[in-house]
């Protein structure tokens, strides 16, 4: 093993920094991961890369970055009792305190325990040749998927599909999603295997738009603007979706997400930040409308994804539209940040 390993930190006002840091040893119940891909998120863009945002023990560390952190297991401490040596895994990137209500349903990205620590935020992260990591965030890789997969699971595609498994999205729904981007697209790959459609994406980004259509992520790309309320009821037959996840975090993108669900129906917020300002009367009581929050997702609901993808040979992959190697980091948060296309990852042997 290696005494030292290069990681990537993130010092804000777009700047990457390549650094060699020691490679860490496992202590009780931690295991040693060495990384083979890990994948940029849209909150890494938001909240470090371009300015660090946030204050206090949840703000950036200053630590080696990435939380979408995907490899194999070289080295097991004392107390390890599920996985060894040889193992492949997904990192749930949030290691909570444990013992909290939320940490006990699975939720540790919900955990405030002053333990709480996020890969990539308040602990090294992902973008390195090593990540020291807790058993009790490993998710199991079936050897099905590859390390590229894992990586998207491990953030983008796990927050979608508690979107989808939160609305309850099935046959019985049209679906429509608010921003195309890594995590809209997850959001129509996961909704149409749960039997949903049609499928219609609205974005501002014609490209990304392009993408997902390509990918087989929607079925109707519609651009964002005064007259996307219309084309969605012109694809619904007025009556607007069943289901409607805006994963674009702008206010824009959330009141067109709640004006095109149909009466009755279910809307999901996923894109973090901004704010909402809505009539509360005629957007949400009057047409019955059911509006849900969904932040990342549960440990359990990680290890069901992870099942179902392999049995609906579904390899989350597929949004990876580019992919860089650890020492070209710079090149791919600056791709990322374009906005022009679909994932980025980085891949480490």
């Amino acid at each position: 093993m290696p005494e030292t390993m290069r990681g990537v930190l993130l010092p804000g006002n777009r700047e990457v920094e390549l650094v060699d840091v020691p490679v860490p040893e496992p202590g009780h119940g931690q295991v040693l991961v060495r990384m083979r891909a890990s994948t940029i998120c849209g909150s890494d863009l938001r909240a470090i890369y371009r300015e660090h945002l946030g204050h206090g023990p949840e703000a950036y560390q200053g630590v080696v970055a990435g939380h979408e952190p995907c490899g194999e297991i070289v080295a097991a401490g004392p107390g390890v009792r599920r996985f060894g040596v040889g193992d492949r895994v997904i990192l749930y990137h949030i290691a909570g305190c444990g013992v909290c209500p939320d940490c006990r349903a699975g939720f540790m990205i919900s955990c405030t325990s002053p333990l709480r620590a996020a890969y990539g935020w308040q602990r090294d992260g992902g973008h390195a040749e090593f990540l020291l990591a807790e058993e009790s965030t490993c998710v199991p890789l079936p050897e099905p998927l590859t390390f590229m997969d894992g990586a998207c699971v491990a953030c983008g595609f796990g927050t979608a599909y508690e979107a989808v498994r939160r609305a309850d999205v099935s046959g019985a729904d049209a679906l429509l999603v608010t921003g195309t981007g890594p995590v809209g697209m997850a959001v129509g790959l996961l909704g149409r295997a749960l039997g949903a459609g049609p499928i219609i994406g609205v974005d501002t980004a014609p490209e990304r738009l392009e993408l997902a259509s390509s990918l087989g992520a929607i079925d109707h790309a519609v651009v964002a603007g005064p007259d996307a309320g219309k084309a969605i009821a012109e694809l619904t037959g007025g009556h607007g979706c069943e289901v409607a996840v805006d994963c674009s975090g702008s206010g824009a993108g959330r009141l067109t997400a709640i004006a095109g669900t149909r009466r009755f129906g279910r809307a999901v917020m996923v894109g973090e930040g901004n704010r909402l300002d809505i009539d509360v009367s005629q957007a949400l009581i009057h047409p019955q409308l059911t509006l849900l929050g969904s932040w990342v997702t549960s440990l359990g609901r990680m290890e069901e994804l992870v099942e179902r993808l392999v049995r609906w040979d579904l390899h989350p992959e597929r949004v990876v539209t580019d992919r860089f190697e650890l020492d070209q980091a710079e090149e791919a948060y600056r791709l990322a940040d374009s906005g022009r296309s679909g994932k980025v990852g980085l891949v480490m042997g």
